[in-house]
């Protein structure tokens, strides 16, 4: 078999219901030089026997035993066995479209500044309507389509769908790729490959079908609970945007804004004030920081502004009007909610 251009990692557990169309729907793909490593995970159901029957149908199929430890030890597996210089991902119960890797590979052959990119998705389940917040989270990812808006909201949520992304093996082996611990392992990755000076987009194009439902990890494990996504946002502010020192603001004194803001004093980042809208916050103090109007906020200069307003739309407006007022995005103010 000629060595691939792309490896696959599909970690499989108890998905004898889905597994073959998301391997067929890869093998099936206009990019042809591929590899699938699908890591049988401590599977309950008949989920080995129809790995192995796909393996025996086409040879660009191996089966690794994960021994039933968890999504990033079987993550980890496989990357290990991978020797191409491109590494996609894949979820046993998605289906790629056809095109899915050959944009995938050409992007990232076309611009070497990027160590990885995710395509648009198009949500689905069989049982229900998706969910008007899901939806809008992932109208949201496929709006991320240059590495630069992608950095701006790094900090909003997880800017990537993970069964989608295709990355450089190289940049994966060089931050250590997955980890394991308390917290979402896809936004932990991003937030490092950031850090290390990587650039990351979407496609515009949708080519990815992702299921949503009951069983999603992130609603059934407490690893992909927001205050675990607030605690990681606390590590990478505190490393990069505000490691020089600069005085922090936070717009909202929600439940968001607080917990985010006490992250980062475990970090050793002094909230200076809250900025607030609602009236009876405005002149209190929160754990001893002040809430002052918005009135009060001034010009841009003082130090960085992290903004947690976690409605949509109201985020929007104040990003605009923040910009209208030559604060600038990236410098001035952040999202981060």
């Amino acid at each position: 078999m000629p060595a691939p251009v792309v490896t696959v990692l599909l970690p499989a557990r108890n998905a004898e219901a889905t597994v073959t169309r998301a391997v067929e729907s890869l093998l099936e793909g206009t990019f042809q030089e591929i590899r699938v490593l699908a890591v049988e995970d401590g599977s309950t159901d008949g989920t080995p026997g129809v790995l192995q029957r796909l393996a025996a149908q086409d040879r660009r199929v191996t089966v690794l035993d994960g021994g039933g430890r968890g999504l990033v030890a079987a993550l980890q597996l496989a990357l290990s066995h991978a020797d191409s210089p491109y590494v996609a991902r894949m979820d046993a119960d998605d289906e790629a479209l056809p095109r899915r890797l050959e944009a995938s590979v050409a992007a990232l052959e076309a611009d070497p500044a990027l160590a990885g990119v995710g395509t648009g998705v198009e949500l689905f389940r069989e049982d229900q309507p998706v969910s008007p917040s899901l939806q809008a989270y992932a109208t949201w990812l496929n709006s991320l389509t240059s590495a630069e808006a992608l950095h701006r909201a790094r900090f909003i949520e997880s800017p990537l769908c993970h069964p989608s992304v295709c990355l450089r093996r190289e940049a994966l082996q060089t931050t250590g790729g997955w980890e394991d611990g308390d917290f979402p392992e896809d936004y932990a990755l991003w937030l490092k490959l950031l850090h290390a000076g990587y650039g990351l987009r979407s496609l515009p194009e949708v080519l990815l079908r992702w299921r949503d439902s009951a069983q999603r990890l992130t609603r059934t494990d407490a690893r992909y609970a927001k205050r675990r996504f607030l605690w990681l946002k606390a590590q990478y502010l505190a490393r990069g945007p505000l490691a020089d020192g600069r005085p922090c603001t936070v717009w909202g004194a929600g439940p968001s804004g607080l917990t985010l803001s006490r992250f980062l004093q475990e970090e050793g980042i002094r909230v200076e004030r809250f900025i607030e809208v609602h009236p009876r916050k405005v002149g209190t103090r929160i754990h001893d920081t002040p809430v002052v109007s918005a009135e009060a906020l001034g010009p841009p200069g003082r130090g960085l502004l992290l903004v947690c307003v976690g409605v949509r739309w109201a985020r929007e407006e104040l990003r605009a009007d923040l910009t209208a007022r030559g604060w600038v995005e990236g410098v001035d103010f952040l999202c981060a909610a």
